[in-house]
């Protein structure tokens, strides 16, 4: 909700307020809202001051903290800064009470972060806020160890509540407080662990960026260095990357000036541009993980924005830098699902500059640090920055995606450089407004045009001759009115709209004459406006023409709908918004011209009134609001003598059909009513003898119309509005010589001087409306009364034609009819607080000596309902209108909500698109500020929350659940919806309801229906968006709906066989699932929340109301809280009993028993064990038949077991101590003297008990890598812990239960059975949910069920299915975790504790018995338990790695990929992170060099590489060669397998293995290849992507000369792809080092000359490629190079004798000529887009070789009909480039034979 600063003094409360609504002031009553809004506030403070000490937060605090957000809706931050502290810490210490209910914490959350919202108001003077509260509620919420078993339902919306709460609360940390976070979250940072990522998470969502320069070494400096080091070093985008990248973003953007980027400048452009994933080159294999982990593009474009400025320009040129490599992918023809991205890094980066630009130059000074004047953006790097960014959006405006982006970035632009931006765009407007081929580039160019419109307009400084493009433009666009293409229509209207709304219409060319000051942009403007009149005109010729091609005669068979479709709909909008808006700016002159034109127009011509008749009437309508006085004078006595003549005769009234004249003069008097009330009064006369002819005749189509008059009429007498909105307050109507309106072009409205016109009722109008009332609704309630006392007889016509009356009256008058009377129902939720509604002041003094029509319409229509219903039920369309007055009695107020959302919508957009973001300050234009302050009103006539509910709500309230069961669907579901409104709408109605709703669910009741049954259901179900009858998040409603849902299975009126009430359960059941969260047990308050709730009620200004509290009330209130927890108990144990009672009943279908137990499962809770009865019911349930049930079950025992675990005791144990090593003064991780003790070593392993017993287990595998807690727990010893091995006898009794039943033998066997049947064939995973089943039963039991689990287990291990071997897998895993607290004598899982484990999987992984899948399924059990282990196994990783390495010439392809992914786990470990130690395990650079030595056969053989292997059992010669072939492809499984996972690439070593791989790697794109060379080639697509350091930079080129000098073309020729990608995926760091680019270019050059024909032809593609990514720049050297070699002389030809062969072995001189042809080729297609200065000259030199010899002709054609293909678009513009001449030689060329030939 926009609010504004303090303006014009109203009476002043007593205090200062924050930031209050500005635009309350400018309402008609606004000066009546300071006393409302001081009493409402001081309602608040004492209302939740008392509800906290009363320890009630459920009603009272939670209705008074509702309150408190409608206020803030309603008057922004209307309170002094002391409240505002004190709400904040109130809330604060609510949401942080650590047993409070989800839904109560979402609430206040949601609440605290709207008042935490604007940070300017409280510096960190005035408040503080601790972090670890919230850090806790983080991790017991969004780390819940309990969630997985169902012991909690958290919301989807909790997570990111909770993390804007941290983001809002953050600034107001205390100061040390990033000291003790880095103490906290330190230990965590172990890349091989996931807790890595929740380390990096915390930090990047709790780090504080904003504190004061002096604080900054208690800030960022303590952690900057390590994190930006850490960021630097990961090469493969782990996960957690994203999240640093933020965090860097947030803090330079907090911090510009404080921070030295340059340093990292290439490698953050770098980063950011590989993020992007944009296509290089054609062979590459995108890495999965690329496109998920990249990072968030506002981020980048974030930190790219607060790094500009400064005195080094770096971020400037690398910015350029970035656009020009990427510019060519913003062109039209290239598409992709990059290109999203690039999208928003073009719109995003714009807005991000305004934002600064804004802050530095335009915003308020505020506590936050502002930006050191030597780092404040000049207008210099405002230039550059638009120079930089300007052709890429231009390009962006034709793109695939729309022109969305490419407008909202112009828009921005040209708020900052309208000379730059605005010509651009106009170059491209013209052209596209005469086209008539393309319309898609008409609403491009147009909607970008209205983005840059209001820049346009105003001209100012840089760009004064912006406003004489504005003439130009609106005439050309008048053609885009055009009834055959609906888009163009639809953004013509909106481009006029937006002119015509900018600057006044007003014809200023006599101006001329009389002033002389007037500059050249002025006088040209003059003469322009001549034209004004004539626009106008001509516009509404257009509409006119549209209209008529718009009849329904025209577009419409007979048999067709009569209502307007959707376009014609938006059409007519379009039209009558754009016709308003030009009128409304007109001068009075122009008026008069159009209104005389549209008068004619329509009295001229006789309209159908469902299309064209509603569009005509638009029109009128918009005219009669300009100037109401003229045109009522032209328009009400003309329909009014039409309609009089036409109904004189009697009979017409009868008529069904009605005369087509008589139709549309009863239409335009209706839609032009739509006026100013008071303008209205004189014609009272007429109109009321007009409504007593029409009112009642036959035909419906004519009484609608009539009714709709009498609905305008009472609207426009009764209704506070605006009358105009005209963009200059007072109009244009001023003589010319004291107003000059050019002044006023695109000038924004004054917030302060708005002087609104309001229509504010007179007590005339008011009478006048009464006397409608009186006239024609009290007959109509009469005849309808008596017809329902049975008096009567009506027709169903006539009884429709009541109520059509009834509520045209009742929608017209709801403004002045006060709301309904009655008496509260009370005793529906008992309070200790008051909760009383608040009543607005609307503006509206009821006149209460009248009668209140309301009551009166209630009374009848209720009557009158009973008897429809009773006496002709099939009567449904009086029924709907029923339902109508019924939803209206009970919430109209003069607006309908869902008419105000989308006005708020629209309203939204308008000012988006408009708005000045560079100034800001609400720079709106005026008409836009008077909807704003409209829209103010409307909401607080729409603001009923906490409607006291009466007994009148009741009654109605049950005749809408009445009709919401009857018999037909259509008046259930309007009834439905109707019903639902009203739920939502009056405090605490549903408890008063259900019970009713449950009524016919009964299965003891014989007389529901099957609708009634269906209605029901509906009912409970809910919308969408109200509320769920059937999951209140409360004890007491679902104490009642669920079991009745269960029950209702057994009702009479249930059928399974009608699919739409299976569905409609289904469909319960789902939303219950889906939309419950667990309800609190425990309501109590902390004493923390009571102190603050005393300090809210002893503040002053204004004084809470209500009294302090006496201890008695006190003492109430902690009785009253306490009784609720032992009810809410009572509920709980009553729901699970009451659900088990019905899930037993006999004969109660399948699906109600699966709804019943799945209602079950969801109250398993992590603070109370399930009662006994339902632990017996779930561990029956784990062999049900039904496998649905089977796993409802395995979920619940598991959960079941978590609640029976018994707590182990913890001690806290000092490392250093351990180690006896001392604390190292900085932080090293990896491994250190004193994590030593940690490491598995096979000498001083536990191997007896009292070794077991004095060691020390760590089970938290991350801690002591990076640095240990700072508070350290581990388990006690075994004694200290709960005793083992219990018998039966000393169990409680809902662990016998368990007990007995694992303990069966026939149990157990059943239920080994079922587990390991198949899910799905071939899709058998293994599934968590079991293994926590089996955990849970091995931890609380620890061994007691062995014995009867040992055989299956033997059994099942010896059955090679995968589906057995999947049961055994999940009972052994369960058995491994569960057995965690065993003594020695059962063991555990510490490594140096599962020791044996290990020992049994090294002896032999691969013994090659049971074949290759066991082989495979065993290494990979290896893998897993060891990469559970991380950096804690040095001495078993070199074990393996010695057992492995011979067997790297494995034969099986899965066992050599397995092979490949367990070498990438044991060198995950030798990571080259900042700081980090030097790793104990095995190091990738010792293993690489003893493969090199084995591969060397390979390496010194020159001819290509085979892959001959042997049969599979090796007979035959296993030469070197063969054995180097098959080490390869394991090499290069792991080389794949460390691309995706690894954190750096250890380049160094892989490097050597480079030209091996160029050699293998196939040329051409064939799958049909075998594994070898397949391998070879994804490996270097792989490795061309990795992310360089610079020191490698150097290394990687050396060995690509090297393998340039090769024998072998293939590797010649793979070099050059792989360079392609390496320098695009390395740019910036590539173009850091001035020596590595000169090495590329050398290196390309020199491949030209190559002397296969391929190499040199990829050679010219990679040049181009990087000519046109500007890596190398196109320079006179270059060009003068290829020029030189084109000239190469050729040996002449010898006549050869036709006998000879022909010598196809090129000369040399042959390959240089073609080299400089390339050369001039590569650089004509370097820019496919444009034509450089130097292209003409270099297409003239290329023509000169078109009758070479091959292969030199066959380049030059290729490169001329490339350059024909891309320039052929834009050709008219290209063309201007070249000289007469050379556009002959060209045109010769491209249609000359020899192209074709």
């Amino acid at each position: 909700m926009a609010g504004s600063g303090n303006g014009p003094p109203g009476e002043a409360p007593g205090f200062v307020p924050q930031k209050e609504i500005g635009y309350n002031k400018l309402l008609p009553y606004g000066d009546r809202l300071e006393a409302e809004a001081s009493r409402l506030l001081a309602q608040i403070k004492g209302n939740l001051g008392r509800a906290v000490q009363l320890q009630e937060l459920w009603p009272g605090g939670l209705f008074w903290t509702r309150k408190l957000s409608t206020y803030i809706r309603l008057y922004g931050r209307k309170f002094s800064k002391e409240d505002h502290v004190l709400f904040i810490k109130l809330l604060y210490e609510l949401v942080t009470i650590p047993k409070l209910e989800i839904s109560m914490m979402q609430g206040f959350a949601r609440l605290l972060i709207n008042l935490l919202k604007k940070k300017e108001l409280l510096s960190r003077d005035d408040l503080e806020l601790p972090w670890r509260p919230l850090y806790e509620m983080l991790e017991r919420i969004l780390y819940s160890k309990t969630e997985h078993l169902g012991l909690n339902w958290f919301p989807n919306s909790v997570e990111s509540v909770l993390k804007t709460l941290v983001k809002s609360c953050r600034p107001y940390f205390p100061e040390n407080a990033s000291t003790e976070m880095l103490d906290e979250w330190r230990p965590l940072m172990c890349p091989f662990d996931v807790t890595m990522q929740k380390a990096i998470t915390y930090f990047e969502l709790f780090l504080p960026t904003s504190l004061p320069p002096e604080l900054h070494h208690k800030g960022f400096k303590l952690w900057f260095d390590e994190f930006i080091g850490l960021w630097f070093s990961v090469q493969n985008l782990p996960q957690w990357e994203g999240h640093l990248v933020n965090l860097f973003a947030r803090l330079a953007t907090d911090n510009i000036g404080y921070i030295d980027w340059d340093p990292y400048v290439p490698k953050i452009f770098t980063r950011i541009l590989r993020s992007l994933n944009l296509p290089v080159g054609s062979g590459q294999v995108l890495v999965p993980r690329f496109l998920t982990n990249a990072y968030d593009i506002g981020h980048a474009v974030m930190w790219i924005t607060a790094m500009m400025g400064g005195p080094s320009k770096l971020v400037q040129k690398h910015l350029s830098g970035l656009f020009n490599s990427i510019a060519s992918f913003y062109h039209p023809s290239n598409n992709g699902r990059w290109l999203n991205k690039l999208m928003k890094l073009l719109q995003r980066l714009p807005s991000s500059v305004v934002r600064r630009l804004h802050r530095e130059r335009y915003k308020k000074k505020t506590w936050l640090t502002p930006v050191p004047d030597s780092h404040k953006l000049t207008d210099q790097d405002v230039t550059d920055f638009v120079e930089c960014i300007i052709q890429p959006v231009l390009l962006a405006m034709f793109s695939k995606t729309g022109s969305l982006e490419a407008a909202q970035a112009l828009q921005n632009l040209a708020l900052m450089r309208p000379e730059l931006v605005i010509p651009p765009v106009l170059e491209k407007t013209y052209p596209a407004l005469e086209t008539l081929t393309e319309p898609h580039q008409l609403t491009a160019t147009l909607s970008c045009v209205i983005g840059v419109a209001r820049s346009l307009v105003s001209g100012g400084k840089w760009f004064p001759e912006g406003p004489t493009h504005m003439l130009p433009l609106l005439m050309r666009a008048l053609p885009g009115v055009d009834p055959n293409d609906f888009s163009k229509c639809m953004i013509t209207f909106q481009f006029i709209a937006t002119f015509s709304t900018l600057v006044p219409l007003v014809d200023c060319s006599s101006v001329l004459q009389e002033r002389d000051d007037l500059t050249e942009v002025e006088r040209e403007l003059c003469s322009a406006t001549a034209e004004f009149e004539d626009f106008v005109l001509q516009f509404m010729d257009r509409c006119f023409g549209l209209i008529e091609s718009s009849t329904l005669e025209q577009t419409r068979e007979e048999t067709e709908t009569e209502k307007m479709t959707h376009l014609e709909s938006l059409v007519e909008l379009g039209l009558s918004s754009t016709f308003s808006t030009i009128l409304t700016q007109c001068s009075k002159e122009i008026f008069k011209v159009a209104l005389e034109k549209v008068f004619n127009f329509a009295v001229s011509n006789i309209f159908e009134t469902r299309v064209a008749g509603r569009m005509v009437a638009d029109m009128c309508r918009a005219a009669v609001k300009c100037c109401p006085e003229e045109s009522l004078k032209l328009f009400v006595p003309h329909c009014c003598s039409v309609i009089t003549h036409l109904t004189i005769n009697d009979d017409v009234l009868h008529d069904e059909e009605l005369d087509k004249e008589l139709l549309w003069n009863l239409q335009l008097l209706s839609e032009i009513t739509r006026v100013d009330g008071k303008k209205l009064l004189p014609y009272r006369e007429q109109l009321v003898k007009i409504l007593q002819r029409t009112l009642h005749l036959t035909c419906k189509q004519g009484y609608i119309l009539s009714c709709n008059l009498l609905h305008h009429l009472l609207r426009s007498t009764t209704l506070i509005y605006p009358t105009e909105y005209c963009s200059v307050p007072g109009g244009f109507d001023k003589p010319l010589s004291e107003y000059f309106p050019i002044k006023d072009w695109g000038k924004p409205g004054d917030l302060w001087n708005l002087n609104i016109q309001w229509h504010v009722p007179s007590s005339k109008e008011i009478t006048f409306a009464y006397y409608l009332l009186d006239s024609f609704l009290q007959p109509e309630l009469t005849k309808l009364e008596h017809y329902a006392n049975g008096k009567q007889e009506m027709s169903r016509d006539d009884v429709q034609q009541c109520l059509t009356i009834v509520h045209n009256c009742l929608i017209g008058s709801g403004n002045i009819l006060p709301p309904l009377k009655g008496e509260r129902i009370a005793h529906l939720v008992p309070s200790l607080v008051s909760l009383e509604e608040t009543k607005l002041y609307t503006g509206v003094n009821y006149d209460l000596s009248r009668e209140n029509h309301r009551e009166t319409m209630a009374r009848v229509i209720r009557k009158l309902l009973h008897y429809i219903l009773n006496n002709s039920e099939d009567d449904t369309k009086s029924l709907f209108l029923i339902i109508k007055i019924i939803g209206d009695l009970l919430q109209f107020q003069g607006s309908h909500k869902h008419e105000f959302d989308s006005r708020w919508k629209s309203f939204n957009l308008v000012k988006k698109s408009m708005e000045n973001r560079l100034q800001g300050k609400k720079q709106h234009i005026r008409a836009l500020l008077i909807d704003r302050v409209m829209l103010q009103h409307e909401l607080r006539t729409l603001t009923v929350e906490g409607c006291e509910y009466k007994n009148i709500h009741q009654d109605m309230i049950r005749d809408l659940l009445c009709l919401s069961t009857s018999s037909y669907g259509q008046v259930r579901s309007k009834a439905q919806q109707a019903f639902f409104t009203a739920l939502g709408t009056y405090n605490f109605c549903c408890r008063d309801i259900i019970p009713l709703v449950l009524e016919f669910l009964r299965p003891d009741r014989h007389d529901v229906t099957q609708q009634q049954f269906k209605g029901a259901l509906y009912c409970l179900l809910g919308n969408h968006s109200g509320v769920c009858l059937a999951n209140l998040h409360d004890w007491d409603c679902i104490v009642q709906t669920w079991p009745a849902i269960v029950s209702s299975g057994l009702s009479k009126a249930m059928s399974l066989e009608k699919p739409s009430i299976v569905r409609l359960f289904d469909d319960l059941a789902e939303k219950i699932h889906r939309q419950y969260e667990t309800i609190g047990l425990d309501f109590s308050v902390p004493d923390k929340c009571v102190e603050m709730a005393i300090l809210m009620q002893k503040a002053k200004n204004p004084s809470a109301s209500g009294m302090m509290l006496s201890s008695e009330e006190i003492q109430l209130g902690i009785q009253r809280q306490k009784e609720k927890n032992a009810e809410a108990l009572q509920n709980y144990e009553n729901l699970v009993n009451m659900l088990l009672d019905c899930v037993n009943q006999r004969n109660l279908p399948w699906k109600f028993e699966h709804i019943g137990i799945g209602f079950l499962s969801l109250l398993l809770r992590d603070d109370r064990v399930l009662p006994v009865r339902a632990i017996r019911f779930f561990v029956q349930c784990l062999n049900h038949d039904a496998i649905v049930i089977r796993k409802m079950g395995i979920s619940a025992v598991a959960g079941i077991l978590k609640q029976l675990k018994r707590a182990h005791k913890k001690v806290s144990l000092c490392p250093y101590e351990v180690s006896g090593v001392p604390k190292p003064s900085s932080i090293q991780a990896g491994d250190r003297p004193d994590n030593q003790w940690l490491h598995f070593d096979c000498e001083s392993l536990p191997k007896t008990k009292q070794a077991w017993e004095s060691c020390c287990f760590v089970e938290k595998t991350h801690w002591g890598y990076y640095t240990w807690p700072q508070n350290m727990v581990v388990y006690a010893s075994a004694e200290q812990q709960p005793k083992l091995g219990r018998r039966r006898e000393e169990l409680v009794e809902a662990e016998q239960i368990i007990y007995d039943r694992f303990s069966d033998p026939k149990f157990v066997e059943q239920l080994i059975k079922f587990l390991s049947l198949e899910d799905r064939k071939g899709k058998d995973k293994f599934n968590p949910r079991r293994f926590c089943l089996f955990k849970g039963i091995f931890r609380n039991f620890d061994d007691a069920f062995l014995p009867v689990l040992k055989p299956h287990l033997e059994h099942l291990v010896a059955d090679s299915h995968e589906s057995t071997q999947r049961c055994v897998a999940e009972i052994i895993a369960g058995l491994i975790r569960g057995s965690k607290h065993w003594t020695f004598e059962k063991e555990s899982r510490d490594p140096r504790k599962l020791h044996w484990l290990f020992e049994l999987l090294l002896e032999s992984p691969l013994s090659g018995e049971g074949g290759s899948f066991v082989d495979a399924c065993r290494l990979y059990v290896l893998q897993g338990g060891l990469a559970q282990q991380e950096w804690r196994v040095p001495e078993l990783l070199h074990r393996l790695l010695k057992y492995l390495e011979p067997k790297l010439t494995q034969v099986y392809k899965n066992v050599r990929e397995r092979i490949g992914s367990v070498l990438t786990y044991i060198f995950m470990i030798d990571v080259s992170l900042p700081n980090t130690a030097p790793t104990k395990s095995p190091h990738v650079h010792e293993f690489t060099t003893r493969i090199l030595e084995k591969l060397k056969p390979l390496m010194e053989v020159d001819e290509e590489i085979q892959n001959h292997v042997m049969d599979e059992n090796g007979v035959g010669e296993q030469d070197e060669r063969t054995q180097g072939i098959k080490l390869l492809k394991t090499i290069l499984k792991w080389l794949m397998a460390s691309a995706g996972r690894s954190f750096s690439t250890a380049v160094t070593e892989q490097l050597q293995l480079l030209p091996l791989f160029f050699k293998i790697a196939p040329v051409e794109n064939d799958n049909s290849y075998d594994e070898l060379k397949r391998d070879a080639k994804m490996c270097l697509s792989l490795m061309s992507q990795g992310l360089l350091y610079p020191q490698q930079v150097p290394l990687v080129l050396q060995v690509l000369k090297q393998t340039a000098r090769s024998s072998s073309w293939h590797a010649r020729y793979t070099i050059l792809t792989y360079l392609q990608t390496m320098v695009f995926y390395n740019l910036f760091i590539f173009l850091n080092n001035e020596e590595a680019v000169n090495d590329i270019r050398w290196l390309v050059i020199k491949l030209l000359e190559d002397e296969q024909l391929e190499v040199r032809e990829m050679a010219a593609t990679t040049l181009s490629g990087l000519l046109q990514c500007n890596f190398l720049t196109m320079d006179s050297l270059v060009q003068a190079h290829f020029e030189q070699l084109c000239k190469t002389r050729l040996p002449k030809k010898r006549k050869r004798d036709l006998g000879t062969v022909v010598d196809t072995i090129p000369s040399a001189d042959l390959v240089k000529r073609h080299a400089g042809v390339l050369g001039l080729s590569a650089c004509i297609l370097s820019s496919p887009y444009d034509v450089p200065t130097w292209m003409p000259q270099l297409l003239m030199d290329l023509s000169a070789h078109l009758n070479d010899p091959q292969p030199i002709e066959m380049t030059v054609k290729k490169t001329l009909s490339n350059f024909r293909r891309t320039h052929h678009d834009n050709w008219q513009e290209h063309k201007q480039q070249f000289t007469d001449d050379q556009l002959l030689v060209l045109t010769d060329l491209l249609v000359s034979p020899c192209y074709y030939a």
